[in-house]
Protein backbone atom coordinates (compact mmCIF):
# COMPACT_ATOMS: atom_id res chain seq x y z
CA UNK A 1 0.00 0.00 0.00
CA UNK A 2 1.61 3.27 -1.26
CA UNK A 3 1.75 6.00 1.68
CA UNK A 4 0.36 9.48 1.04
CA UNK A 5 2.41 12.91 0.56
CA UNK A 6 1.32 13.28 4.33
CA UNK A 7 1.76 10.11 5.64
CA UNK A 8 5.34 10.01 3.85
CA UNK A 9 6.09 13.58 5.75
CA UNK A 10 4.62 12.19 9.11
CA UNK A 11 6.53 8.98 9.08
CA UNK A 12 9.48 11.03 8.04
CA UNK A 13 9.16 13.37 11.01
CA UNK A 14 8.81 10.65 13.44
CA UNK A 15 11.68 9.17 12.69
CA UNK A 16 13.05 12.41 13.14
CA UNK A 17 11.18 12.76 16.43
CA UNK A 18 12.57 9.15 17.76
CA UNK A 19 16.30 10.18 17.44
CA UNK A 20 15.93 13.95 19.11
CA UNK A 21 14.05 12.57 22.21
CA UNK A 22 16.07 9.59 22.64
CA UNK A 23 19.27 12.22 22.64
CA UNK A 24 17.28 14.19 24.82
CA UNK A 25 15.84 12.20 27.63
CA UNK A 26 18.69 10.24 27.77
CA UNK A 27 20.23 12.85 30.05
CA UNK A 28 17.98 11.40 32.64
CA UNK A 29 19.48 7.92 32.16
CA UNK A 30 22.61 9.58 32.17
CA UNK A 31 22.23 11.87 35.33
CA UNK A 32 23.29 9.51 38.57
CA UNK A 33 26.36 8.68 35.97
CA UNK A 34 27.46 11.86 35.29
CA UNK A 35 26.94 12.69 39.25
CA UNK A 36 29.22 9.87 40.30
CA UNK A 37 31.78 11.24 37.60
CA UNK A 38 31.94 14.59 37.76
CA UNK A 39 30.97 14.58 41.74
CA UNK A 40 27.85 16.86 41.42
CA UNK A 41 25.12 17.73 43.77
CA UNK A 42 21.87 17.57 43.64
CA UNK A 43 21.48 21.22 42.41
CA UNK A 44 24.36 20.84 39.79
CA UNK A 45 22.37 17.87 38.96
CA UNK A 46 19.61 20.38 38.07
CA UNK A 47 22.11 22.86 36.21
CA UNK A 48 23.85 20.21 33.80
CA UNK A 49 19.87 19.34 32.55
CA UNK A 50 19.02 23.15 32.42
CA UNK A 51 22.23 23.66 30.46
CA UNK A 52 20.28 21.48 27.02
CA UNK A 53 16.99 22.99 28.08
CA UNK A 54 18.96 26.70 27.82
CA UNK A 55 19.99 25.71 24.52
CA UNK A 56 16.39 24.58 23.77
CA UNK A 57 14.76 27.89 25.07
CA UNK A 58 17.28 30.48 22.87
CA UNK A 59 16.91 29.14 19.20
CA UNK A 60 13.24 27.58 19.85
CA UNK A 61 11.83 31.04 18.37
CA UNK A 62 14.66 31.71 15.98
CA UNK A 63 14.93 28.98 14.32
CA UNK A 64 10.98 28.89 13.78
CA UNK A 65 11.14 32.72 12.58
CA UNK A 66 13.96 31.90 10.63
CA UNK A 67 12.11 29.05 8.73
CA UNK A 68 9.53 31.78 7.42
CA UNK A 69 12.55 32.35 5.18
CA UNK A 70 14.83 29.43 4.71
CA UNK A 71 12.69 26.99 4.89
CA UNK A 72 11.82 24.04 7.59
CA UNK A 73 13.93 21.77 6.15
CA UNK A 74 17.61 23.33 5.65
CA UNK A 75 17.40 24.08 9.74
CA UNK A 76 16.18 20.60 10.78
CA UNK A 77 18.86 19.11 8.97
CA UNK A 78 21.56 21.28 10.13
CA UNK A 79 20.29 21.39 14.11
CA UNK A 80 20.41 17.41 13.77
CA UNK A 81 24.14 17.62 12.34
CA UNK A 82 25.13 20.36 15.19
CA UNK A 83 23.18 18.16 17.77
CA UNK A 84 24.97 14.77 16.73
CA UNK A 85 28.61 16.09 16.53
CA UNK A 86 27.72 17.89 20.21
CA UNK A 87 26.50 14.26 21.34
CA UNK A 88 29.80 12.54 20.05
CA UNK A 89 31.93 14.80 21.52
CA UNK A 90 29.80 14.54 24.99
CA UNK A 91 31.98 10.67 25.25
CA UNK A 92 34.97 12.78 25.60
CA UNK A 93 34.35 15.21 27.99
CA UNK A 94 36.36 15.76 31.05
CA UNK A 95 35.52 18.60 33.06
CA UNK A 96 31.90 20.35 34.41
CA UNK A 97 32.28 23.49 31.99
CA UNK A 98 32.86 21.08 29.10
CA UNK A 99 30.09 18.67 29.94
CA UNK A 100 27.57 22.34 30.40
CA UNK A 101 29.07 23.78 26.82
CA UNK A 102 28.47 20.22 24.82
CA UNK A 103 24.90 19.55 26.55
CA UNK A 104 23.77 23.51 25.51
CA UNK A 105 25.17 22.89 21.84
CA UNK A 106 22.99 19.52 21.64
CA UNK A 107 20.40 21.60 22.85
CA UNK A 108 20.62 24.14 20.23
CA UNK A 109 20.89 21.63 17.24
CA UNK A 110 18.02 19.77 18.97
CA UNK A 111 16.18 23.58 19.16
CA UNK A 112 14.96 23.69 15.93
CA UNK A 113 12.83 20.05 15.55
CA UNK A 114 9.76 20.09 17.63
CA UNK A 115 8.90 23.62 16.53
CA UNK A 116 9.56 22.65 12.72
CA UNK A 117 8.82 19.22 12.22
CA UNK A 118 5.07 20.39 14.12
CA UNK A 119 4.71 22.72 11.80
CA UNK A 120 5.53 20.36 8.82
CA UNK A 121 3.13 18.03 10.39
CA UNK A 122 0.14 20.42 11.12
CA UNK A 123 0.84 21.45 7.16
CA UNK A 124 0.02 18.56 5.98
CA UNK A 125 -3.15 17.70 7.98
CA UNK A 126 -4.50 21.43 8.05
CA UNK A 127 -8.11 20.07 9.05
CA UNK A 128 -9.08 17.05 10.69
CA UNK A 129 -6.61 14.90 11.94
CA UNK A 130 -4.29 17.01 13.32
CA UNK A 131 -3.99 16.03 16.86
CA UNK A 132 -4.25 12.47 16.15
CA UNK A 133 -1.04 12.92 13.65
CA UNK A 134 0.96 14.63 16.48
CA UNK A 135 -0.16 12.38 19.02
CA UNK A 136 1.37 9.69 16.96
CA UNK A 137 4.23 12.11 16.23
CA UNK A 138 4.65 12.68 20.11
CA UNK A 139 4.68 8.29 20.75
CA UNK A 140 7.41 8.68 18.06
CA UNK A 141 9.62 10.70 20.40
CA UNK A 142 8.80 8.13 23.26
CA UNK A 143 9.99 5.15 21.17
CA UNK A 144 13.22 6.71 21.10
CA UNK A 145 13.20 7.68 24.32
CA UNK A 146 12.72 4.30 25.40
CA UNK A 147 14.28 2.87 22.82
CA UNK A 148 17.21 4.97 23.15
CA UNK A 149 17.50 6.01 26.72
CA UNK A 150 16.34 2.50 28.16
CA UNK A 151 18.97 0.41 26.22
CA UNK A 152 21.15 2.46 27.67
CA UNK A 153 19.96 2.25 30.91
CA UNK A 154 19.86 -1.58 30.31
CA UNK A 155 23.63 -0.98 29.52
CA UNK A 156 24.81 1.17 32.84
CA UNK A 157 22.66 -1.95 34.67
CA UNK A 158 25.59 -4.04 33.76
CA UNK A 159 28.43 -2.35 34.31
CA UNK A 160 29.02 -0.76 31.11
CA UNK A 161 31.30 3.01 31.09
CA UNK A 162 28.35 5.56 29.88
CA UNK A 163 30.77 7.15 27.12
CA UNK A 164 31.31 4.57 24.51
CA UNK A 165 27.44 4.03 23.88
CA UNK A 166 27.55 7.72 23.76
CA UNK A 167 29.86 8.36 21.28
CA UNK A 168 27.75 5.72 19.15
CA UNK A 169 24.34 7.28 19.55
CA UNK A 170 25.79 11.18 18.37
CA UNK A 171 27.33 9.27 15.15
CA UNK A 172 24.02 7.74 14.69
CA UNK A 173 22.62 10.75 15.08
CA UNK A 174 25.04 12.81 12.24
CA UNK A 175 23.55 9.81 9.80
CA UNK A 176 19.98 10.82 10.58
CA UNK A 177 20.42 14.14 9.22
CA UNK A 178 20.72 12.60 5.93
CA UNK A 179 18.11 10.52 5.93
CA UNK A 180 15.83 13.15 6.64
CA UNK A 181 16.90 15.90 4.21
CA UNK A 182 16.42 13.31 1.17
CA UNK A 183 13.37 12.15 2.67
CA UNK A 184 11.61 15.62 2.94
CA UNK A 185 13.21 16.75 -0.40
CA UNK A 186 11.45 13.40 -2.04
CA UNK A 187 8.05 14.44 -0.61
CA UNK A 188 8.85 18.67 -1.30
CA UNK A 189 8.21 19.37 2.44
CA UNK A 190 9.32 21.89 4.60
CA UNK A 191 11.03 24.00 1.81
CA UNK A 192 11.99 27.44 1.30
CA UNK A 193 8.51 29.54 1.60
CA UNK A 194 6.58 31.50 -1.57
CA UNK A 195 8.97 34.50 -2.62
CA UNK A 196 6.15 36.66 -4.58
CA UNK A 197 5.59 40.08 -3.39
CA UNK A 198 1.71 39.68 -2.79
CA UNK A 199 2.40 36.52 -0.55
CA UNK A 200 4.97 38.82 1.34
CA UNK A 201 3.11 41.36 1.98
CA UNK A 202 -0.26 39.85 3.20
CA UNK A 203 2.79 37.80 5.78
CA UNK A 204 4.09 40.69 7.09
CA UNK A 205 0.19 42.01 8.11
CA UNK A 206 -0.28 38.76 9.75
CA UNK A 207 2.31 39.91 12.99
CA UNK A 208 2.39 36.80 14.86
CA UNK A 209 -0.36 35.32 13.47
CA UNK A 210 -2.08 34.64 16.88
CA UNK A 211 -5.56 34.63 16.56
CA UNK A 212 -7.20 34.04 20.28
CA UNK A 213 -4.60 35.87 22.41
CA UNK A 214 -6.07 34.73 25.51
CA UNK A 215 -6.38 31.26 24.45
CA UNK A 216 -3.07 30.98 23.48
CA UNK A 217 -1.84 32.74 26.46
CA UNK A 218 -4.10 30.22 28.72
CA UNK A 219 -2.67 27.06 26.64
CA UNK A 220 0.95 28.01 27.12
CA UNK A 221 0.08 28.78 30.75
CA UNK A 222 -1.36 24.80 30.87
CA UNK A 223 2.16 23.66 29.19
CA UNK A 224 3.97 25.73 31.86
CA UNK A 225 2.97 23.66 34.26
CA UNK A 226 2.57 20.55 32.65
CA UNK A 227 6.16 20.71 31.19
CA UNK A 228 7.71 21.85 34.61
CA UNK A 229 5.86 18.78 36.57
CA UNK A 230 7.12 16.59 33.93
CA UNK A 231 10.84 18.01 34.29
CA UNK A 232 11.52 17.91 38.16
CA UNK A 233 9.73 14.77 38.24
CA UNK A 234 11.31 13.10 35.56
CA UNK A 235 14.91 15.08 36.55
CA UNK A 236 14.91 13.35 39.98
CA UNK A 237 12.51 10.55 39.69
CA UNK A 238 15.70 8.14 39.85
CA UNK A 239 17.11 10.02 43.21
CA UNK A 240 13.82 9.32 45.01
CA UNK A 241 13.76 5.49 44.32
CA UNK A 242 17.82 5.77 45.30
CA UNK A 243 17.63 8.31 48.54
CA UNK A 244 14.15 7.47 49.99
CA UNK A 245 13.52 3.69 48.72
CA UNK A 246 16.77 2.42 49.36
CA UNK A 247 16.78 1.10 45.59
CA UNK A 248 19.99 0.10 43.71
CA UNK A 249 21.52 3.21 41.68
CA UNK A 250 21.66 0.54 38.61
CA UNK A 251 18.35 0.16 38.66
CA UNK A 252 16.84 3.08 39.64
CA UNK A 253 18.25 4.28 36.09
CA UNK A 254 15.60 2.57 34.71
CA UNK A 255 13.19 4.60 36.51
CA UNK A 256 12.72 6.67 33.05
CA UNK A 257 12.71 4.46 30.45
CA UNK A 258 9.46 2.68 32.90
CA UNK A 259 7.75 5.74 32.79
CA UNK A 260 8.60 6.42 29.23
CA UNK A 261 7.09 2.73 28.05
CA UNK A 262 3.49 4.16 29.64
CA UNK A 263 4.27 7.53 28.11
CA UNK A 264 3.84 6.72 24.64
CA UNK A 265 0.81 4.84 24.51
CA UNK A 266 0.03 7.87 26.36
CA UNK A 267 0.54 9.97 24.24
CA UNK A 268 -0.91 7.97 20.96
CA UNK A 269 -4.15 7.62 23.22
CA UNK A 270 -4.65 10.88 24.17
CA UNK A 271 -4.07 12.85 20.86
CA UNK A 272 -7.11 10.48 19.73
CA UNK A 273 -9.07 10.85 22.86
CA UNK A 274 -9.13 14.67 22.59
CA UNK A 275 -10.70 14.27 18.59
CA UNK A 276 -13.63 11.68 20.84
CA UNK A 277 -14.17 13.69 24.34
CA UNK A 278 -12.87 16.94 23.58
CA UNK A 279 -9.54 18.74 24.91
CA UNK A 280 -10.80 20.14 27.95
CA UNK A 281 -11.62 16.89 29.29
CA UNK A 282 -8.67 15.26 28.14
CA UNK A 283 -6.39 17.79 29.92
CA UNK A 284 -8.42 17.71 33.06
CA UNK A 285 -8.46 14.04 33.18
CA UNK A 286 -4.61 13.90 32.01
CA UNK A 287 -3.53 16.53 34.71
CA UNK A 288 -5.42 15.15 37.92
CA UNK A 289 -3.78 11.22 37.02
CA UNK A 290 -0.91 13.08 37.11
CA UNK A 291 -1.03 14.51 40.67
CA UNK A 292 -2.38 11.70 42.22
CA UNK A 293 -0.13 9.06 40.65
CA UNK A 294 3.38 11.14 41.74
CA UNK A 295 1.49 11.24 45.44
CA UNK A 296 1.31 7.72 45.19
CA UNK A 297 4.79 7.06 44.25
CA UNK A 298 6.19 9.00 46.73
CA UNK A 299 4.14 7.04 49.55
CA UNK A 300 4.71 3.82 48.74
CA UNK A 301 7.58 1.55 49.80
CA UNK A 302 11.10 0.59 47.83
CA UNK A 303 10.45 -1.28 44.17
CA UNK A 304 6.12 -0.88 44.87
CA UNK A 305 7.07 2.33 42.74
CA UNK A 306 8.03 0.78 39.98
CA UNK A 307 4.75 -1.12 38.91
CA UNK A 308 3.24 2.23 39.50
CA UNK A 309 5.49 4.09 37.21
CA UNK A 310 4.33 3.24 33.78
CA UNK A 311 0.66 3.92 35.03
CA UNK A 312 1.95 7.36 35.79
CA UNK A 313 3.95 7.63 32.33
CA UNK A 314 0.50 7.45 30.69
CA UNK A 315 -0.69 10.55 32.42
CA UNK A 316 2.36 12.39 32.80
CA UNK A 317 3.09 12.76 29.09
CA UNK A 318 -0.57 12.36 27.65
CA UNK A 319 -1.09 15.88 27.85
CA UNK A 320 1.83 17.25 25.62
CA UNK A 321 -0.01 16.03 22.21
CA UNK A 322 -3.11 17.55 23.17
CA UNK A 323 -1.81 20.73 23.78
CA UNK A 324 0.40 20.96 20.99
CA UNK A 325 -2.27 19.98 18.41
CA UNK A 326 -4.44 22.99 19.73
CA UNK A 327 -1.69 25.63 18.64
CA UNK A 328 -2.77 25.33 15.18
CA UNK A 329 -6.35 26.57 16.53
CA UNK A 330 -5.23 29.33 17.63
CA UNK A 331 -3.14 30.90 15.20
CA UNK A 332 -3.00 31.66 11.18
CA UNK A 333 -1.80 28.73 9.23
CA UNK A 334 1.20 30.65 7.53
CA UNK A 335 2.41 31.77 10.74
CA UNK A 336 2.46 28.27 12.65
CA UNK A 337 6.40 27.76 13.11
CA UNK A 338 7.03 30.98 14.94
CA UNK A 339 4.15 30.31 16.85
CA UNK A 340 5.37 27.06 17.58
CA UNK A 341 8.99 27.89 18.05
CA UNK A 342 7.34 30.60 20.67
CA UNK A 343 5.28 27.30 22.42
CA UNK A 344 8.57 25.52 22.27
CA UNK A 345 10.45 27.95 23.42
CA UNK A 346 8.62 28.52 26.90
CA UNK A 347 8.48 25.13 26.80
CA UNK A 348 12.22 24.19 26.93
CA UNK A 349 12.23 27.19 29.65
CA UNK A 350 10.54 25.29 31.67
CA UNK A 351 13.08 22.39 31.75
CA UNK A 352 15.84 25.07 32.63
CA UNK A 353 13.67 26.35 35.72
CA UNK A 354 12.33 23.57 37.06
CA UNK A 355 15.09 20.84 37.66
CA UNK A 356 17.16 24.10 38.99
CA UNK A 357 14.75 24.98 40.99
CA UNK A 358 13.52 21.68 42.21
CA UNK A 359 17.05 20.42 42.72
CA UNK A 360 17.42 23.29 45.24
CA UNK A 361 14.76 22.22 47.07
CA UNK A 362 15.63 18.80 47.03
CA UNK A 363 18.73 19.97 48.81
CA UNK A 364 16.86 21.68 51.36
CA UNK A 365 13.85 19.63 52.23
CA UNK A 366 14.84 16.10 50.73
CA UNK A 367 13.50 14.43 47.35
CA UNK A 368 10.29 13.00 48.91
CA UNK A 369 8.68 15.89 50.17
CA UNK A 370 9.69 18.30 46.65
CA UNK A 371 7.44 15.43 44.83
CA UNK A 372 4.53 16.56 47.22
CA UNK A 373 5.40 20.04 45.79
CA UNK A 374 5.47 19.00 42.14
CA UNK A 375 1.68 17.17 42.56
CA UNK A 376 0.83 19.89 44.26
CA UNK A 377 1.97 22.39 41.17
CA UNK A 378 -0.56 20.64 39.01
CA UNK A 379 -3.90 22.01 40.21
CA UNK A 380 -2.52 25.51 38.19
CA UNK A 381 -3.89 23.91 35.41
CA UNK A 382 -7.65 23.44 36.43
CA UNK A 383 -8.37 27.68 36.30
CA UNK A 384 -6.20 27.85 32.59
CA UNK A 385 -8.75 25.18 31.48
CA UNK A 386 -11.54 27.30 32.31
CA UNK A 387 -10.33 30.09 30.78
CA UNK A 388 -9.37 28.17 27.21
CA UNK A 389 -12.69 26.64 27.32
CA UNK A 390 -14.54 29.25 25.87
CA UNK A 391 -12.05 30.09 23.26
CA UNK A 392 -11.89 26.97 21.91
CA UNK A 393 -15.28 26.67 21.51
CA UNK A 394 -15.35 29.75 19.06
CA UNK A 395 -13.08 27.96 17.45
CA UNK A 396 -13.48 24.75 14.95
CA UNK A 397 -11.44 22.97 18.10
CA UNK A 398 -13.58 19.74 20.03
CA UNK A 399 -13.45 22.16 23.11
CA UNK A 400 -14.97 20.06 25.65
Amino acid sequence: MFLTKARKTLATCCGLHVVHDGISDIMYVLLPALQQSFGLSLAEVGLVRGAHRAGLALFQLPAGMLSERLGERSLLVLGTVIAGFAFLALGYSDSFIGLLFLLFLIGMGSAAQHPLSSSIISTAYPDSGRRAALGAYAFAGDVGKCGIAGGLGLLLFTGLEWREPVVVIGTITVFTAVIVFLSLLTVQAGGPPEKRIEHRKKIEKLGWGIREPIGFSALCGIMIVDNCTRNGFFTFAAFLLIQDKGVEPGTAAMAVPIILVGGMWGKLACGFLSERIGIIRTVVLTELGTAAGIVAIAFVDGMAAFFLLPLLGIVLNGTSPVLQGTVGDLVERERQSRAFGLFFSISASCGIAAPLGFGVLSDLISVSSTMYVIAGLVFLTLPLCLILRPVLMSTTATAE
